[in-house]
């Protein structure tokens, strides 16, 4: 079932028309601070209204200027896009209550929320376009404002690492640019519904898995998949906390997405071997970010590792290529989002106390900040998988979507991984907020932490509540599964 509705366009639009404000009202600060407040929080309702409709009507389409598909352009919200424009709005709202706190005046006078709103823009659009192209588009907003975002402050360290950091991205948008003309010149067409519909009808279907293989370089180096995520640990690590929330958090998953949608709607004619591949490289994806991690005594590169290994088991979720393993793959991507962004968070208020990320310089600050101590314990075990939190289910059902194809090397990757995470986040709160107590910095002791603290911990009774709730959730994401590896779905919706 299908529904046409301009409601599908609200997610970029209350972002695009708050960065405009924000433009205009530059020079008054408290007033941006307002305006960037009401419009997450109207952006948050929105998505909520959002995922109701699409679970209420299915599949939400809008066809600009009413252009008979597949010409001109459009925008689908299917279950899955529903669910990732609900967990923008939740991060984007948890990381601008945030930014208040601790976001200097230096960087909130230099467009710091227009640059937050243009990012949410960009993740928005990347979520609900139905056409190739405008994915490369979208893709070009978020990056152009996380660009500035990871620069802004101009410290050393920061300038380092955007350097990498845009190199990278401009040649993964090259590949993204070349695997469009090839796409276009073997379909003729770049709508999604439309390239399903057509690339099997492709003769050369060699050439089809070779375009597979670029998108899979072009992706897999915005989600930082293994061997193309060297650059990730280290940029995530100099920007503030609120910007490394919303990086790690979000910005990562957007390539995780849109990995899942084409590799699950285009690219299926040859999953043998395009399959099989993203197996292989989720695998080595967990590994490699699993043992970066423990080998690490910076706070926020431990976290960074993790990134990295999280998106592995969302690799592996989406090679397995079932209901149950790719509806893994979506719960893993909604639990880090949420569980990521708040470790960074209380990674940002340790470091306002002590004024460093070095484990080996801290200790004991549970008995000064037991929120903060037990807030990070609690993030930290959902992390690794411990029940009741949401990251036990997600596990749970990787574990059940390998079982299913009898695949017990992903079963037994997706267990050890989860202890390799459990052993760092653990290492994390043993060095950092268990044990004797460290010297800090006289003048941090004076700040009030608590004040900080309630984005991560709601975050963390967000964990809890999607444990605790699992059935409902994994219900929601058992239904977007379902619709993606049915493709007839997305394909009648669009064309007809």
């Amino acid at each position: 079932m299908a529904a046409s509705t301009n409601w599908v366009l609200s997610p970029q639009l209350i972002p695009w028309l708050t960065a405009i404000l924000l433009i205009f009202t530059y020079r008054q600060l408290k007033l941006q601070r307002w305006l960037s407040a009401i419009s997450v929080l109207l952006a948050l309702a929105n998505a909520i209204h959002l995922l109701a409709l699409v679970r209420a009507e299915g599949v939400l389409v809008f066809w600009a200027s009413n252009w008979v598909p597949p010409f001109g352009i459009i925008m689908v919200a299917d279950t899955l896009s529903a669910i990732m424009v609900l967990m923008s709005a939740i991060i984007g709202a948890v990381v601008v209550f945030y930014s208040f706190r601790t976001i200097d005046e230096g960087r909130e006078r230099h467009f710091y929320y227009f640059l937050i709103q243009m990012l949410l823009v960009g993740c928005n659009g990347a979520f609900i376009t139905g056409d190739i192209f405008n994915l490369y588009v979208w893709f070009e907003i978020l990056l152009l404002s996380s660009y500035v975002l990871l620069v802004l402050g101009s410290e050393r360290g920061q300038l380092r690492e955007t350097y990498k950091y845009v190199l990278l991205n401009v040649l993964a948008s090259t590949f993204f640019l070349v695997g469009l003309g090839l796409l276009y010149g073997v379909a003729g067409t770049l709508n999604m519904a439309d390239l399903a519909v057509k690339l099997p009808q492709v003769e050369n279907q060699g050439l089809v898995t070779l375009i597979a293989v670029i998108f899979i370089v072009v992706f897999g180096s915005k989600a930082a998949i293994f061997p193309l995520y060297f650059w990730l640990p280290q940029s995530y690590t100099e920007p503030p906390a609120a910007v490394s929330a919303l990086f790690g958090g979000l910005l990562t998953k957007v390539g995780v997405y849109c990995l899942i949608r084409t590799f699950t709607l285009i690219f299926v004619g040859d999953t043998e071997f395009t399959h099989t591949l993203l197996l292989i490289l989720g695998i080595a994806t967990m590994v490699f970010g699993g043992l970066g991690a423990i080998a690490q005594y910076n706070y926020k590169r431990i976290l960074s590792y993790h990134i990295i290994s999280q998106v592995g088991y969302m690799l592996m979720g989406l090679a397995l290529n079932s209901v149950v393993s790719i509806a893994a793959a979506i719960y893993f991507m909604v639990h880090n989002i949420v569980v990521k962004s708040s470790l960074f968070l209380f990674a940002g208020v340790t470091e306002k106390i002590t004024g460093t990320n070095e484990l080996k310089q801290m200790g004991g600050l549970l008995h000064r900040y037991p929120w903060l101590g037990w807030g990070f314990f609690l993030g930290g075990i959902s992390l690794a998988g411990v029940p009741p939190f949401s990251g036990f289910f997600a596990k749970y059902l990787m574990l059940q979507g390998a079982a299913d194809i009898s695949s017990y090397v992903a079963m037994f990757f997706t267990l050890a991984v989860g202890f390799l995470t459990l052993f760092s986040m653990m290492k994390i709160f043993i060095y950092c907020y268990w044990g004797a107590e460290k010297p800090v910095l006289a003048k941090a002791r004076e700040i009030n932490y608590l004040k900080m603290l309630p984005p991560a911990l709601a975050l963390v009774c967000l964990s809890i509540a999607m444990g605790v709730c699992a059935e409902a959730v994994i219900d929601l994401i058992m239904t977007a599964a379902a619709q993606l590896k049915d493709p007839s779905i997305y394909i009648t919706a669009v064309l007809g």
